[in-house]
């Protein structure tokens, strides 16, 4: 065997410092020379952090312009790291409008998003988002820029959407009619919806793939999966085209607008759908293809249990990651001391390693969406 010196297998020839040639024909062993055909950033040109990243900046009141973001995001999600507040949402759809993730159902409002830019956004002095010394984190998608009209349904919706990445935002108006489509502008069946209604205070409704149809789940609530007697999506699956809504107010009421933000798996960038638990520090591992950059959970088993949060920008101190915080509520940025909501991020998934219940509790469905840092095939490359 040939001593090489170490390529960090960008080289495609193989792992750590030793190389063999392979016989005439073949390839080495080793994630380099995986298929590109499952490898979002050979497909697109791009790396999946030019459609996802996780940013964390510190406020400096009005006028906080942040940078480096790499894109001209769609979507955020601002988070207080340092004091209890709001997490709140702000989209290219809907523009300087917020709508809260955490706890509050409220309706939508004036916001402190001053611009979404071609590097990153600009904000202004407000706790959930730019006060002078705090520390924040967003969460930022790219969508499709302007939305344009989408008539694949029985609603007439307006889309952004980012096909290669497999996410869209879609706005609408309710006609209380059950069975009413809307048109989401993707490629693929949405894996994940989130739908708000913005003129009245109601939970921000979830479809998520691994619940079916008839149930659902709430994103700014910590309560258990629940069926309902006028399903939220009408227990209808999403097609390539379409999702289906019921004629509920959470969903699809006359005079009333709503917001949706939909997502499937794209293999190298996002992946979406549930493991179970196993109550041991020795917790699943969940074979995502990529290295994550984020990761949200759900328990659906039982209420109390928050949507769990951990990314790459926070916590920068390597395995395990013990930096999370929780989405449907005001909670600052927690670090896990006991390890009860700690999580491995791993070139080609996240394995548990907290015991706690939101994350681990035996025998519970566990629902996830997560999103890469790098595609398998170069996770271990740069």
């Amino acid at each position: 065997m040939e001593k090489k010196t170490a390529q960090g297998n960008t080289d495609g020839n193989g792992i750590g410092d030793f190389y063999h040639t392979p016989p005439t024909g073949f390839l080495a062993l080793c994630s380099a020379n995986l298929p590109d055909d499952d490898n979002f950033e050979l497909n697109t040109g791009e790396k999946p952090s030019d459609h996802f990243k996780a940013v964390t900046y510190t406020g400096a009141g009005n006028g906080t312009a942040v940078t480096g973001v790499g894109f001209q995001p769609d979507l955020a999600i601002f988070f207080n790291r340092d004091n209890v507040d709001y997490k709140t949402g702000y989209d290219s759809v809907r523009g300087n409008k917020r709508i809260y993730f955490s706890g509050a159902a409220a309706v939508e409002s004036n916001g402190t998003l001053a611009s979404f830019d071609t590097d990153g956004f600009t904000v202004n002095a407000n706790g959930e988002t730019g006060d002078s010394g705090i520390n924040y984190t967003a969460w930022v998608w790219k969508a499709g820029g302007t939305a344009v009209s989408n008539t694949d349904g029985t609603i007439t919706s307006s889309v952004s959407a980012n096909t290669d990445a497999g996410f869209s935002i879609i706005s609408y108006a309710g006609n209380s009619t059950a069975g009413a489509t809307i048109g989401h502008g993707l490629n693929s069946a949405p894996e994940m919806i989130v739908v708000k209604n913005l003129d009245h205070d109601n939970q921000i409704q979830v479809y998520h793939t691994s619940l079916g149809t008839s149930q659902f789940i709430q994103f700014n609530s910590d309560a258990a999966l629940s069926q309902s007697t006028y399903p939220m999506f009408n227990s209808t699956l999403p097609s390539d085209s379409v999702f289906t809504v019921g004629n509920i107010d959470h969903t699809n009421t006359s005079g009333y607008d709503y917001i949706a933000y939909a997502w499937h798996s794209v293999p190298g960038f996002s992946s979406i759908g549930s493991y179970t638990g196993n109550g041991s520090t020795d917790g699943p591992f969940i074979n995502t293809g990529f290295k994550p950059a984020f990761v949200m959970i759900k328990n659906t088993e039982i209420a109390g249990e928050q949507w769990v949060i951990w990314d790459n920008a926070r916590d920068t101190n390597g395995n395990p990651n013990s930096q999370y915080t929780y989405l449907d509520t005001t909670k600052a940025d927690t670090t896990s001391t006991t390890g009860d909501r700690e999580v491995d991020f791993l070139s080609n998934g996240f394995k548990i390693r907290g015991i706690g219940q939101p994350v681990n509790r035996s025998g519970e469905k566990i629902i996830y969406i997560a999103f890469a840092e790098d595609p398998f095939k170069y996770g271990n490359a740069r």
